[in-house]
């Protein structure tokens, strides 16, 4: 198995650090991609007001699920856990006695390969990986490339290097990147979940007031809290809350921001979601204890209002968005039904219930409501209470 090494202090992690990577792991035709965020570099200290390891990591795996590599890349911790400074050749000797069977790749851009020659034990670490360097376009880099290769073969003959030029490949600074940050700038090279966890924890000197975020700002920080996997479907529920509030003269920024924020729990665990409950007394029943898909939109209605100040209007959408209620106000039908037919949702009947969406939305509130009934008697699970009544409600 060829295994990639990007090793870095991510600080923060760009569009840069994604385009590079998806790049040379397709050229190379590797099977897994490791990213390791630097845990104390030798040579350059992080930047004060840098964010905690546990930060670090979180903003490495939020910018390696926007690779499109799936579960074939992935964000270690391996320098964190490991004390003193981080030298890569130590790095590569704890990954090769991981993986002694496996091909290393050790990728980076050409600023680190042109000094190669001046880090502790290169020969070391040229012994231990195949050296993959990557630069914007080949007459930036080629002929500097071409002389340092000569010059490493000459020292090193055991070497294996490989280099390659990018020419969409995004340029960015870390350093001028945290400075924009601080002045309210610098969203565009960074992926949108990236820049929103920024927001959302504060960092690089961002002070977003979280309870009164623009849209522009309440999307990305929305998709900070979900599964990569989610975030189709998150959009997708946007997009149709916003036909389903013009057809039927709902509040269209109110049904955007609870569509942006219904599953803002949905990847917590089912103690992390009781947590949650409990902090901010959020009340359960007995089947919402056990019942993930259910807690979740009891959980996710207490973070809108008490995290991004959502009022009760658009809370109680987002509280009532799986089982509904009796009496739903527009926004929560809008809701209710947007999440149900979002353009990715592919199951017998979604047609059907589309067109009845837009023909008569009490009508689609119930058609989905009933559905929902059978299917939990088909699967022999409970059903929840509130279902039925809001069901028999609207059958009068």
């Amino acid at each position: 198995m060829k295994i990639g090494v990007y090793g870095g202090a991510f600080n923060p992690p760009h569009l840069g650090h994604i385009t590079a990577a998806r790049a040379v792991f397709e050229l190379l035709k590797l099977d897994k991609l490791l990213i390791i965020p630097t845990g104390r570099p030798p040579h350059k200290r992080l930047a004060p007001g840098s964010p905690t390891p546990e930060q670090r990591l979180e903003l490495a795996r939020l910018a390696a699920e926007q690779t499109g590599l799936g579960d074939r890349i992935e964000v270690s911790d391996l320098e964190f856990r490991r004390e003193g400074n981080s030298y890569t050749a130590d790095t590569l000797a704890l990954l090769k006695e991981r993986h002694p069977d496996d091909e290393l790749w050790l990728l980076m851009g050409a600023d680190m390969f042109l000094t190669l020659q001046y880090w502790r034990e290169p020969g070391r670490v040229l012994s231990q990986a195949g050296v993959a360097a990557f630069g914007r376009t080949e007459g930036d880099t080629e002929e500097l490339f071409a002389v340092q290769r000569e010059s490493l073969y000459r020292t090193y003959p055991q070497a294996r290097i490989f280099t390659l030029s990018i020419p969409g490949v995004v340029e960015a600074s870390s350093s001028e990147l945290r400075e924009q940050l601080a002045r309210g700038e610098g969203e565009r090279l960074l992926a949108p979940a990236v820049y929103g966890y920024i927001l959302r924890e504060g960092l690089y000197g961002t002070a977003a007031d979280l309870k009164n975020l623009p849209l522009r700002q309440l999307r990305p920080v929305a998709l900070s809290c979900l599964r990569h996997s989610r975030i189709p479907h998150v959009l997708g529920t946007e997009q149709e809350a916003i036909h389903l509030a013009e057809r039927w003269g709902g509040d269209v920024e109110k049904a955007r921001r609870a569509a942006l924020l219904h599953d803002c729990t949905k990847k917590l665990s089912l103690p992390e979601q009781l947590a949650v409950a409990e902090r901010f007394r959020v009340p359960l029943d007995s089947i919402e204890r056990q019942e993930i898909k259910l807690l979740h939109a009891k959980t996710g209605a207490a973070i809108a209002e008490e995290v991004f100040g959502a009022d009760a209007e658009l809370a109680g959408a987002i509280r009532w968005h799986t089982t509904g209620r009796a009496g739903m106000t527009l926004l929560e039908k809008i809701l209710y039904l947007a999440d149900y037919i979002e353009p990715t949702r592919d199951f017998p009947g979604v047609k059907d219930l589309r067109r009845v969406c837009y023909e008569d939305l009490d009508a689609g509130v119930l058609l989905g409501l009933e559905m929902t009934v059978r299917e939990m008697e088909e699967r022999g699970a409970p059903i929840h209470p509130k279902t039925l009544e809001a069901r028999d409600a609207l059958k009068g």
